[in-house]
């Protein structure tokens, strides 16, 4: 990642957008590590309603992406629209561990949601703008990099402030103040929509379809883990308590790998770039499911990371790389609220399969592995 800053002639403008990664993915999981202590303090609120402090971000961020995103890209120039956005992750993310109301917490959640859902198209169709196409595939793997790194980072700084105060780790989301100052110095505030490639394209959304459904699965996938590993690991007691968020980190980190090892991955396999994701969540959920275990726990762990590091980029770079110029106001935001959408659905998706399989977590995701590897081949 190093050389890519180093000798890029426009290295700032690189940083500025790449430091947009470091928020978004996690947005909403940020303060996950405080939610026990924010179910002690507010003990009369329904549980569903607590949780909805880590899934609610993820609901208003698809919203954003369908219904007010491409409204906001028409109107606002790119950095002025940035901004926008990382003051609404920002303030909100903040402001939110100052109430003592449950309802005034989720609004301020929502918020976030909104500024997510603005900078999320942004951080990736901002790359397919500025950049040839012969320099996204390292870009976009960076930029997933980066998002994984971002988790590991925003959970570890909100479980160290949740140690002192709930209140404090919502202090997490003072991470947005850097990609502020960031594209306030180096990011030009071109105007990226254009009218002409929109007239062009209206109407012609399905040419996209493909992308959108494979990163919704893809999404559901990954997603799996961070909403189960925790209670299947309780109940199968294969590590101990105060293993499990360790482990989690490590799977971030070798998500963080796997970004950054994707442009050499896409380049020695080519075309069958798009099975390397597919086969490394087989790997993982079967490790996961049907080895378990202590070496099935952590070899599976590492293989999710690596899976979801390789896959999110492999599908931003080639849409992009259909899209053009317009990826930012065309496919990005369809393919954000995908993501987003997945995550939110993830949960109530487990429990419906559940109850009529009776399958558990690790085995259903071991399904949707199994699905997105058919669709891949179907592409072919």
């Amino acid at each position: 990642m190093y050389n890519i800053f180093k000798k890029h002639r426009r290295w700032r403008l690189v940083t500025a957008i790449l430091s947009l990664s470091l928020l978004t993915v996690m947005a909403g999981a940020a303060v996950a590590p405080a939610l026990g202590l924010i179910q002690e303090h507010f003990a009369d609120a329904d549980r569903s309603l607590v949780q909805m402090i880590v899934s609610m971000p993820a609901l208003f961020i698809a919203l954003t992406n369908l219904v007010i995103y491409k409204p906001l890209v028409k109107r606002f120039r790119a950095r002025s629209l940035l901004i926008f956005g990382l003051l609404l992750y920002t303030v909100f993310g903040c402001v939110a561990g100052l109430f003592d109301s449950i309802a005034l917490i989720l609004v301020c959640r929502a918020l976030v949601g909104v500024g997510v859902g603005i900078i999320m198209p942004l951080s990736t169709g901002l790359l397919a703008f500025y950049f040839t196409r012969d320099k996204q595939g390292a870009l976009m793997g960076y930029s997933s990099a980066l998002n994984m790194m971002g988790g590991v980072v925003a959970t570890l700084i909100a479980g160290g402030l949740a140690m002192i105060s709930w209140r404090l780790s919502f202090l997490v989301y003072l991470l947005g103040l850097i990609s502020i100052v960031l594209c306030l110095i180096w990011m030009p505030n071109d105007k990226i929509y254009d009218p002409a490639a929109d007239r062009k394209t209206s109407g012609n959304s399905a040419k996209y379809l493909p992308f959108i459904i494979t990163m919704f699965i893809l999404s559901f996938t990954f997603f799996v883990y961070p909403a189960s590993f925790a209670l299947e690991c309780t109940k199968s007691g294969a590590i101990p308590q105060g293993l499990i968020a360790p482990v989690m980190a490590m799977m971030d980190i070798f998500g963080f790998f796997g970004g950054l090892a994707f442009s050499a991955v896409a380049r020695k396999a080519g075309t069958a770039v798009r099975f390397a994701a597919p086969a490394l969540f087989i790997a993982a959920y079967a490790c996961l499911g049907l080895v378990g275990g202590a070496p099935g726990i952590l070899t599976g762990s590492a293989l999710v990371g690596l899976a979801n590091g390789i896959g999110v980029p492999f599908i931003m770079t080639t849409a992009s790389a259909k899209a053009g110029r317009e990826a930012a106001t065309t496919v990005m935001p369809l393919i954000s609220a995908a993501l987003y959408l997945a995550q939110f659905l993830t949960p109530m998706i487990l429990s419906a399969l559940g109850s009529l399989t009776g399958a558990g977590a690790f085995v259903t995701a071991l399904g949707a592995a199994v699905v997105l590897m058919a669709v891949s081949v179907r592409r072919e």
